[in-house]
């Protein structure tokens, strides 16, 4: 195991490892566009030719008029894959990556299969307990080739398992947003319609009727829902502080589309697409989904 042992060398780690970390993290984003893009083309790809094949064979013997082409491309523009289809990509990746590399740990270190790929996912995934750690023998059999492959076994399968561990959180995203609808379900009481309460009228937080409920939000102004203020009434800090983060968050989205030129589309398409929102990986898969 190769740790600092003098007090320079515990320093050193130190601020190597600010800038060292945040480049790794950086090379993994990269990897996640690229991989992002190219799995976005080939699903895109596909489902152009599924398209084709649904159009029957006597159209794609006659040569296209400008009409049908016009409507193929406004059809295949708004489309994105799936993110469970990109999530089950991503996973086979994973598990084929993982395999192999087992393979070449069970014969080299002399593991079991199953403990080489246990060592496999808490390595890939950075979890790193340190229980079982590969190449720390002082000879091998092919020593250099399996030093090359330790390297490029470890760097792929950590690139794959980041790339699905970011679409996984999609999948949690919408989980706990659905969970969020449920719950903020305002109670409808038999006989009583869909009446307002009173409007100082202390309400539970699961009672109150929000008109989006997502994870996204930090905060939501509560005086959205009965309408205005009265003239008379005062606003508490609370209130006042989350309207304006609520209308701060919506400036900069606004100021974010303008600047990219994509202005994001208002409507029920917006409302069910899978890659909405997100900051950092989570934002660069979205952007590059929106772009293919």
């Amino acid at each position: 195991m190769t740790t600092p042992v003098t007090i320079a060398g515990k320093i050193f780690l130190i601020f190597y490892g600010l800038i060292g970390c945040a480049s790794t993290i950086l090379f993994f984003n990269l990897f996640l566009e690229r991989v992002i893009t190219v799995i976005a083309f080939v699903l895109k790809f596909c489902h152009e030719r599924r398209e084709r094949r649904k159009a029957g064979p006597a159209q794609n013997c006659r040569r296209p008029s400008t009409d049908s082409r016009e409507r193929r491309t406004d059809s295949l523009a708004g489309w994105k894959p799936s993110v469970y289809c990109v999530m089950l990509i991503l996973g086979v990746a994973a598990i084929l990556v993982s395999c192999c590399a087992s393979a070449m740990y069970s014969a080299a270190e002399g593991w079991d299969y199953l403990d080489a790929l246990y060592f496999c996912f808490v390595a890939f995934s950075t979890i790193g307990f340190g229980d079982m750690v590969s190449n720390q023998r002082e000879m091998y059999k092919a020593q250099v080739a399996y030093r090359v492959g330790n390297f490029l076994f470890i760097l792929t399968g950590v690139c794959c398992i980041y790339s699905l561990f970011n679409v996984i959180s999609i999948v949690i995203k919408q989980v706990l947003n659905w969970l969020l609808r449920r719950l903020e379900t305002p109670c409808r009481c038999p006989g009583r319609g869909n009446r307002h309460p009173r409007r100082n009228v202390v309400v539970p937080g699961h009672m109150r009727t929000r008109r989006d409920n997502s994870i996204e939000t930090d905060a939501v102004n509560d005086s959205e829902a009965d309408g205005r203020r009265m003239s008379g009434e005062m606003i508490s800090m609370k209130d006042f502080l989350a309207a304006n983060k609520v209308n701060l968050a919506i400036m900069q989205k606004q100021l974010s589309e303008m600047a990219n030129g994509h202005p994001r589309q208002l409507g029920s398409t917006s409302r069910h697409n899978e890659f909405s929102g997100g900051v950092g990986a989570l934002g660069i898969m979205n952007n590059r989904l929106a772009e293919t």
